[in-house]
């Protein structure tokens, strides 16, 4: 039980997991903006062009009965299909694919930098004197410990 405790606590403690979590937590709330995002801000304008249609009270009503609205109808316990809903759940998706597409891109992008300004400083600065054998600038045509003439390269 003690070694099963400690191999948890291993587990919970380390890097990925917080950094998991962390993901998560963000993603939840990314996810809660995006939703608003398209519930508050762009179905509204385009309920507008369609006729003032809110999307989020489309239903097919399945019950035979008339209800004034979506919501009417789920407090009687009818049998609907919810399709408004639905289509504001795929735009919240590709609203969120989007932001991670760029997001994953960015990074992508800015990994290459990195990667490029590291192969640039990768090239060497310096050389060995051949005849102290300390180190001298690249460039140096004369040691400056023992003044040896250097050739040229």
């Amino acid at each position: 039980m003690k070694k099963m405790m400690s191999e948890f606590k291993d587990f919970i403690l380390r890097g990925n997991i917080i950094d998991m979590a962390v993901g998560i937590i963000i993603g939840i709330a990314f996810g809660a903006i995006v939703t608003s995002l398209v519930n508050d801000v762009i179905m509204p304008p385009i309920g507008l062009l369609l006729g003032g249609a809110d999307f989020s009270d489309l239903y097919i009503n399945l019950s035979g009965t008339d209800y004034a609205s979506l919501s009417d109808a789920k407090a009687a316990g009818a049998a609907v299909i919810s399709y408004g809903a639905f289509i504001n759940t795929i735009i919240n998706f590709l609203i969120i694919a989007l932001a991670v597409f760029f997001m994953i891109r960015f990074v992508n992008n800015l990994g290459k930098r990195v990667k490029k300004e590291e192969e640039k400083s990768a090239e060497p600065t310096t050389k060995d004197c051949p005849f102290c054998f300390s180190s001298i600038a690249i460039r140096a045509t004369r040691c400056p410990n023992c003044t040896s003439q250097l050739d040229a390269e």
